[in-house]
């Protein structure tokens, strides 16, 4: 018989009101829309014309022994629930925070940094099925972010999921993934140095690690997920040039599938409200004795005044979702309008 144990952050809450109340905080609510008009050569779109909008939830509040206490819960397009995350600082050791399994924690921070002007490469509509590194992110997990510890300058996080496959549990329940995902625990570590402690202004660095277990009696699995990652980028005048490098590996037996990523990009601001961008992003997927590559390029144009931001994009990508042929081929062109509230 199994037994089960359940820990409520309510009972947990409690204990801390016997220690210390919280003082009266505050709760905003922020949102934005965005309008696109996108067209895609030789290839029929339908209606081309696609709106986008998200709120955001946010408050914040201290208790009376100063430790800080900070939640938001964000909803996409159509009033569709995406996140909730509850971050408790606590002086002298750092930040503490839930997050219910969305890119944002652990690796997920840093899978694409390279530079844009709006968005990556591979993420302006002409393609999709890129792969990058998650780490635990995928599924509801734990982040610490240690402070007063670490030097001046240099940036450290831990995340831990109990289950990386399993996510957005509702209160007094537990969540797991499908019966196919194997993933188990796993655990994300990622550092970024800056100026403060390398001494060279406008270089940052970034890097990190992650390790998913997975249950290798089930069918064509047989080791750990496996990622990493390190991305350079350097700022000078209106100029900001990068490189990254990622790295995963699946741990699969059967067309075993394991990923290697490059990225750069450049972008110039022209002045406070204009810069343009090019960005580009190949990743090589080995499955099997196959190696099939996937690249996405785009150049873009960013203008912002006020709430409002007009972004065009001209982007193409090969080999989309890591299929061969010239249907994966695709290029395009987007037109957005984003008005922030």
């Amino acid at each position: 018989m199994n037994k089960l144990t359940k820990l409520g952050v309510s009972a947990l809450c409690g204990s801390l009101a016997a220690v210390s109340s919280a003082n009266a905080g505050d709760m905003t609510v922020t949102g934005g829309v965005d309008m696109s008009w996108i067209s895609l050569e030789d290839q029929t779109t339908g209606n081309p014309i696609g709106i986008g909008s998200n709120l955001t939830f946010a408050g914040s509040g201290e208790m009376d022994n100063g430790w800080t206490v900070d939640l938001s819960v964000a909803m996409t397009n159509q009033d569709a629930y995406s996140n909730t995350n509850v971050t408790v600082g606590v002086p002298g050791l750092g930040d503490f925070r839930i997050s219910q399994g969305v890119s944002g924690s652990g690796i997920d921070r840093i899978d694409d940094v390279t530079p844009n002007v709006w968005e990556e490469a591979y993420a302006v509509g002409v393609g999709s099925g890129m792969n990058t590194v998650g780490g635990v992110s995928g599924g509801t997990n734990i982040e610490w972010t240690p402070t007063d510890i670490l030097p001046d300058g240099l940036t450290g996080r831990i995340s831990y999921s109990p289950d990386v496959g399993g996510s957005k549990a509702a209160d007094k329940a537990s969540a797991a993934g499908a019966a196919s995902n194997p993933k188990g625990s796993g655990w994300d570590v990622m550092l970024e140095a800056t100026d403060a402690i390398h001494g060279i202004a406008g270089l940052t660095l970034q890097a990190g690690m992650s390790t998913t277990e997975q249950d290798s009696s089930v069918a064509n699995y047989s080791g750990d997920v496996d990622e990493e990652t390190f991305a350079i980028t350097y700022a000078t005048g209106g100029f900001t040039v990068g490189y990254q490098w990622s790295e995963e590996d699946l741990g699969k037996s059967a067309n075993e599938k394991q990923y290697e990523n490059e990225g750069y990009g450049i972008t110039f601001n022209v002045n406070d409200d204009l810069s343009i961008g090019y960005n580009h992003f190949e990743s090589d997927q080995l499955s099997g004795s196959t190696t099939t590559v996937m690249e996405a390029t785009s150049i873009q144009i960013a203008y912002s005044v006020g709430g409002a931001s007009v972004r065009l994009a001209d982007g193409s990508v090969d080999n989309s979702a890591y299929q061969t042929g010239t249907s994966y081929d695709q290029d395009g062109m987007l037109l957005s309008v984003s008005l922030a509230f």
